[in-house]
């Protein structure tokens, strides 16, 4: 059960899970059926008693025609009398009338009831009479003799003893029907909540997690192998978001293939207008120039293969599964210097004044942090901003990590120029470039993609003149990434 703070000058809103609400309909069911089982039990509790009542005057009776008019069978009848608790007991018969009063003159009779010849139905509404009234009622009862059935048996008694009587045995059947209505409703909440609460439970938090994280692989629900309707829903539901995953990423890509290929074609005629101009004056041209104008050429032309090498890609491309591991930092630090060592890696859009691109260094902290997670695609992840920040014009690129205890954060930090505020907003958008020309703008949605599919968060965590810092979040191993990764 949750409370939900409501505005003020209202009530607070009360929340009340499933679980709770079968617990309480399953107690209250149990009591509507001991209600069921009480009323009529009550009512039979009385009639047995006004009988045992009936029986113990026929014995006094009995006893007083033993031996009439000896005073010792006087003495035995008014003992019997007294554990009758009557006042009166009268046997007609059609020869005769016995009659036998107590000490006390018989008080004014309140209510009269005919034991003999009646139906069940009467017997209800005559125990409830006799709950309702609190003060108490001189009671005739006239019934068949045990003895001889043309005879007619008259007591007279109290009804408060009755009373008291089928009070203490509601009491026990309340204290009774609690107890089954607790043990019945324990048990029946505990298989409600195995068999219902617990599987809807985990399809809400499902579907609420795939509402707002719908690229998280984590958030489908594994098959639990059940075959009954539950189970049956569960697979749907995962095959539903599986299909639905795929249907928003293929939006995503085309939406990203539109993009990319206008910006290319523009990109494209203008490289190639330079390529032709550059073959023109060679062809024309016989100098020792051809040697400084032979590789602008080149890169031109290279520029325009690779983009659209990576747009290709990037549509083409296919979930692959993850294939999940242990590693330390260390190893992705290694391999980016491999990759940035190799000049052709970075390109020549900054160079120390001699066509060659400056020497980067590149550091890391927390090496011995260790990432559960596809190294292959954490690698592309991390890769592309050192490769980002390197072309960039950035001089030192420092990979930091740390073990918070429920995930692990890598941040990937820069001392180049900054990324300019108007890419800012639509960074991880198909088609931004972060301001620096000949790419494609697939680098960082492709990245921010494989970390979202490990269950994690990527961000812009800074950005300024002093350098730019890229925070990763992954969880730790307990929540295994699976399924595929872009």
């Amino acid at each position: 059960m949750s409370a939900e703070i409501a505005p003020l000058g209202f009530a607070p809103k009360v929340r009340v899970g499933l679980s709770a609400r079968l617990l309480v309909l399953t107690m209250l069911f149990v009591m509507v059926a001991e209600v069921l089982i009480y009323v009529p039990s009550v009512s039979r509790f009385r009639k047995v008693y006004l009988e045992d009542q009936i029986a113990k005057a026929s014995l006094a009776v009995t006893a007083a025609q033993a031996q009439p008019g000896q005073e010792l069978a006087r003495a035995l009848a008014m003992d019997l009398l007294f554990h009758a608790d009557a006042y009166a007991i009268v046997l007609e018969t059609p020869e005769r009338r016995l009659a036998m009063l107590s000490r006390d003159m018989p008080p004014a009779v309140d209510a009269t009831f005919d034991l003999r010849d009646r139906g069940n139905l009467i017997w209800i509404p005559e125990a409830f009479s006799t709950l309702r009234h609190r003060d108490n009622r001189v009671m005739r009862l006239l019934a068949a003799s045990p003895q001889d059935p043309t005879a007619t048996l008259e007591v007279i008694l109290d009804e408060a003893p009755l009373r008291d009587a089928m009070l203490a045995f509601s009491w026990r059947i309340l204290t009774l029907s609690i107890i089954i209505s607790v043990i019945t409703a324990g048990l029946v909440y505990l298989s409600l909540q195995w068999l219902l609460v617990r599987p809807i439970r985990r399809m809400c938090d499902s579907i609420l997690r795939f509402r707002q994280h719908p690229e998280d692989e984590t958030a489908t629900l594994p098959d639990t192998g059940r075959s009954d309707e539950l189970g049956v829903a569960q697979r749907e539901l995962a095959r539903m978001q599986t299909e639905l995953r795929a249907a928003l990423r293929q939006k995503t890509y085309l939406a990203a293939l539109g993009s990319a290929v206008a910006k290319i074609h523009h990109d494209l005629r203008n490289t190639l207008a330079t390529a032709v101009l550059a073959s023109d004056y060679l062809s024309s041209i016989e100098d020792p120039a051809v040697k400084r104008i032979a590789p602008k050429l080149y890169n031109a032309i290279s520029r325009a293969v690779a983009m659209c090498s990576r747009t290709l890609d990037y549509v083409r491309e296919t979930p692959r599964p993850l294939e999940p591991a242990v590693f330390p930092v260390a190893d992705l630090v290694e391999d980016v210097k491999e990759m940035l060592s190799a000049p052709e890696a970075i390109g020549t859009e900054a160079d120390n004044g001699n066509g060659q691109p400056p020497p980067r260094r590149v550091e890391g902290l927390g090496l011995e942090t260790r990432i559960y997670g596809d190294r292959e695609q954490l690698f592309r992840v991390v890769a592309n901003l050192a490769l980002n920040a390197a072309q960039a014009g950035a001089a030192t690129i420092r990979i930091e990590a740390s073990d918070h205890g429920d995930g692990v954060t890598i941040d990937v930090v820069d001392d180049g120029p900054g990324i300019p505020a108007a890419v800012q907003g639509a960074l991880f958008q198909p088609g931004s470039n972060i301001g620096r020309a000949g790419g494609t703008g697939l680098g960082l949605t492709i990245a921010r993609e494989i970390v979202q599919a490990h269950g994690g968060a990527f961000v812009l965590a800074a950005t300024g003149p002093e350098g730019t810092r890229f925070r990763i979040t992954l969880p730790d191993g307990r929540r295994t990434p699976h399924r595929s990764a872009a």
